[in-house]
């Protein structure tokens, strides 16, 4: 599978994630060598009351309990939106290999924006980074979701 077809499965939980009146950000974990979806998942924070409950959390978390290993150092996240810092820090954590996201974040970001966390001096891990993928599908679902609630 290609950039576009995993990031459109990323999408699809995205909207999911919008229909349950979340914030629409959706995620999806592949094992690199094989394409396989080892998780997928939107924000459940309102749902689960749970200020941690983004999509690269949630599928980092389902992944590592599969696995049974904290590190995923052969996997790759693709997530609508440019990961916040808390987001950041999991994917540093787990080892990702690769993060490819959609949207760019100005305000929230943690990557090429605010703290760019994977450039600190501090941080155990960097993974390879493709940001801007499918951008525009991926901003259109989350200024269409902040217009309707204002």
């Amino acid at each position: 599978m290609i950039e576009t077809d995993f990031m459109t499965q990323a999408l699809a939980e995205a909207r999911a994630a919008k229909a349950r009146g979340e914030v629409p950000v959706g995620a999806v974990l592949v094992e690199a060598a094989s394409g396989a979806v080892l998780a997928r998942a939107g924000n459940r924070v309102e749902e689960l009351s749970d200020p941690t409950a983004h999509a690269e959390v949630l599928v980092i978390r389902e992944a590592t309990v599969a696995r049974g290993d904290v590190r995923l150092p052969q996997c790759d996240l693709y997530v609508t939106l440019e990961p916040c810092a808390l987001c950041a820090t999991a994917i540093a954590y787990a080892r990702l290999r690769k993060l490819v996201f959609g949207a760019y974040d100005p305000k929230g970001g943690g990557v090429d924006h605010g703290p760019r966390i994977f450039d600190q001096p501090t941080i155990h891990h960097a993974p390879e980074v493709i940001g801007g993928v499918m951008e525009t599908e991926c901003a259109a679902i989350l200024k269409g979701f902040f217009a309707q609630r204002r």
